[in-house]
């Protein structure tokens, strides 16, 4: 695994929200997000936006049980006008997060949807969560998308620790749906070394296991570390030419279809 220090994470926080920040200079803000077809870049900002003000009130206050969704939606009331008031915005948002975080520590006791409840969970959220909407701003600005390759392989490893969490399936039935007999897959990335780009997800028992590990698997995808990220985040078509696919093609379409949230 790649897992990070807890300062590191904070750090990471702010630099994918810079990095997103940097991008939004005259930006039009009606622009449709393509991989978030209901939202439009404003509506996509303001969704990142409350997710750190929201995670930032849970580890703030110490809350040990879920707090419920924010106050109104993604796609009304935005608290900016512009591009340059939505870089502020998620600046500030992202800054107090890091410094709620920064103070807490990595252990404070509060509410995850893990079942682990450390505040740890939540740095680490944060950067993927950060990561993933970055990507969709840029695609949606048609600028290019890079990563990190550690931050990038990470990202994956918490999607997969995720999709086989027993609360998360417990609140997401249809992920039962990856399992079953044979359901196996191997994720190659083409771009690092063997021991940090390569996955086995084993979905035949009754829950999703991995481990990094080259292993003949019923399907396997090879591709640059960032569009294997991408196309696991459904952010990137299966038929695209970046990535290629082998073996049972259909196991994979089900697995993108129900490892979602």
């Amino acid at each position: 695994m790649t897992l990070q220090s807890h300062e590191r994470y904070c750090s990471e926080v702010l630099a994918q929200t810079s990095l997103l920040c940097a991008e939004l200079e005259g930006a039009d803000l009606k622009a449709p997000v393509p991989t978030c077809p209901e939202w439009t870049l404003a509506d996509l900002l303001h969704h990142l936006g409350q997710a750190h003000r929201g995670v930032g009130r849970i580890v703030e206050q110490r809350l040990t049980d879920f707090p419920g969704p924010p106050v109104g939606d993604a796609t009304t009331g935005h608290p900016f006008d512009d591009a340059a008031g939505a870089a502020r915005w998620l600046a500030e948002g992202a800054g107090a997060l890091v410094d709620v975080l920064s103070e807490s520590g990595p252990d404070a006791t509060v509410w995850t949807f893990d079942g682990r409840n450390v505040s740890a969970f939540w740095a680490r959220r944060m950067v993927h969560e950060t990561v993933i909407h970055r990507a969709d701003a840029l695609i949606a600005l048609g600028a290019d998308f890079t990563i990190d390759p550690e931050i990038a392989a990470d990202t994956l490893d918490e999607w997969l620790d995720i999709v086989g969490a027993p609360m998360v399936v417990e609140f997401k039935p249809e992920l039962k749906e990856l399992c079953g007999p044979g359901r196996t897959l191997h994720l190659h990335a083409t771009d690092t070394a063997p021991e940090s780009g390569e996955w086995f997800i084993d979905a035949t028992g009754e829950r999703v296991t991995w481990r990094r590990s080259h292993e003949k698997a019923a399907v396997a995808v090879r591709g640059p570390m960032r569009d294997l990220l991408l196309l696991t985040y459904r952010r990137l078509p299966l038929d695209s030419a970046k990535v290629e696919v082998h073996g049972e093609r259909e196991m994979l379409e089900l697995w993108l279809e129900n490892a979602k949230f």
